[in-house]
Parts: structure tokens; C-alpha cells; sequence
């Protein structure tokens, strides 16, 4: 009894000694910070393999050129012409379609099993798809860099200036964040990343090419204007060329702003529900 008596104090001292030398526990990260996390991972993951901005350079310049040169003779009189028309349009179509591998990326984390690891982490829990959303901005914001060069080097003059196409670069990339809700919920609810990437082909084709992008949709049939008229890509070009042109109606703005709204504000809490029965 005497011993253990002694020897009890010595043991206190210890462990306070121990708690002294550890600190103060580590505040928790905030939703902003770990966001920004993992999108550094996802631009990572571009640093590691360069392929895959593949899709964001070669396909606008091959569609841009391809669609200038070959149609613009027939549909515009000249390419001249043509191109001013076309280049907003294909700035949206490019952006638009690459906003699919946003939910294959994701799929491949989930069948790889890299997301049931995230949510074992005490974090902010959509924090793994926001920041997969933010680090796909910036293949976004590549991708229209690219054709607002190849543009002004083929003979595109913007009429509303630097900052019309600022800020029509700013407004695509809105719309593109929050139509990619879209492809997060597809790639939680389809078992394989050909899945995902077979419905996003499905829905995105007739969105871009059944819209204003290539022609006037007065030259269509009464049947297939009624559809161009309420497509949201369609709203979408005419805000941004608008923009570009100098002439933009707040009206076209503010239908492209709801659209944005309406995609985060019904896809954003299906993808987290189907997310969170994951776990």
C-alpha cells in the first residue's frame, strides 16, 4: 500500500507534462479552406496527368475552325461574318461539354473507393464535390481563354470590349459550376464512369446543337424553335452575346441567373442526399 501510494503522485505529473507538450487541439477547418483543399487536389491531379486538358485545348480549336471554315461560307455569306456570330456560341458549347467530366471524375473516386475515405474526415461534408467543382473552373476558365484567342486571331472584334468578354467569361463560368450539379448527382446514382458519361452525351447533345449556337433559330421549323426558344444554352448565348456585342438586356441576364439558381437549388441537395446514403 505504501509503495503504491508513492509511486501514484510521480504518474500525475507525467501525464500533465505530456498534455503541456501536445498544444491546443488543431481548430477545426472551415467549409472555405477544405473546399479550396480539394480543388488543389484536383488541379493536382491535372499536374500529374496533362491529358487530360486534352478536351479542354485540342476539341475548341478543332470545333471552332472546323465550323468557321466549313459552314460559315454557307450559312453567313463569308467566314468573316460567320465567325462573329459563331464564336460566343462555340465559347458556350465548348464549356458546356466538358462540364460532363466533372461527374466522371467523381464516379471514378467513388468506384476507386477515394470518397468513402473523405467522409470518414471531420470536415465539411460536401466540401470533397465543391472542391472538385471549383478545381473543374479552372479547366473551364482554360478552355475560354483559349477560344476568345483563337478567336481574335481568326478575325472575332467584340464590340462591348475587354470587359464584355470578361464578363461573359464570368458568366459562362457560373452557369457551367452550377449546371455541373447536374453530372454529381448522375455520377452518384450510375454504377460506371461509361454510365455517366453515356447520359451526360444524351442530354448535353441535343442541349448545345438543338439551340442558337450555329444558326438562327428563325431559319428552323416552328416545332424545333419552340424548344431552341426555352433551351437554357440558348438563353445563355444570347446573354453572352449580348455581352460581348455591348447590347446585353438585363432581361436575358436575369433568366440565365435563375437557371443557376434553379440547377444548384434542385441538384445540389439530391447529389448530398445521395451522397450522404453512401456512407
Amino acid at each position: 500500500m505504501t509503495s503504491t501510494s508513492v509511486q501514484s503522485p510521480s504518474v500525475a505529473p507525467a501525464v500533465s507534462d505530456v498534455l503541456q507538450l501536445s498544444g491546443p487541439r488543431p481548430a477545426r477547418p472551415n467549409a472555405l479552406s477544405t473546399s479550396l483543399s480539394f480543388g488543389w487536389r484536383a488541379l493536382l491531379k491535372i499536374k500529374h496527368v496533362p491529358e487530360q486538358l486534352f478536351d479542354v485545348t485540342m476539341f475548341p480549336i478543332m470545333f471552332t475552325l472546323m465550323f468557321t471554315y466549313l459552314f460559315g461560307g454557307a450559312l453567313a455569306g463569308s467566314t468573316e461574318a460567320y465567325v462573329q456570330f459563331l464564336i460566343p456560341g462555340i465559347l458556350v458549347q465548348t464549356v458546356v461539354m466538358i462540364t460532363m467530366y466533372t461527374g466522371l471524375t467523381l464516379n471514378k473516386d467513388i468506384e476507386k473507393g477515394v470518397f468513402d475515405r473523405f467522409r470518414s474526415l471531420p470536415i465539411w461534408r460536401p466540401a470533397p464535390l465543391v472542391g472538385a467543382l471549383f478545381g473543374d473552373v479552372v479547366r473551364y476558365t482554360i478552355a475560354s481563354v483559349i477560344v476568345m484567342v483563337l478567336g481574335l486571331i481568326i478575325g472575332f472584334r467584340p464590340q462591348g470590349g475587354f470587359v464584355g468578354v470578361v464578363a461573359s467569361i464570368a458568366l459562362l463560368l457560373l452557369f457551367s459550376f452550377s449546371m455541373s450539379w447536374v453530372w454529381t448527382m448522375f455520377a452518384m446514382l450510375m454504377r460506371t464512369e461509361q454510365a455517366v458519361m453515356g447520359v451526360s452525351m444524351f442530354i448535353l447533345f441535343p442541349l448545345t446543337f438543338a439551340s442558337n449556337i450555329f444558326v438562327d433559330p428563325s431559319t428552323m421549323p416552328s416545332w424545333l424553335q419552340a424548344f431552341v426558344n426555352v433551351n437554357p444554352i440558348s438563353k445563355l448565348v444570347t446573354a453572352i452575346r449580348g455581352l460581348m456585342a455591348g447590347t446585353v438586356e438585363l432581361g436575358d441576364l436575369a433568366i440565365v441567373l435563375g437557371w443557376c439558381a434553379g440547377f444548384i437549388v434542385i441538384f445540389g441537395p439530391i447529389t448530398m442526399r445521395l451522397y450522404n446514403r453512401k456512407s
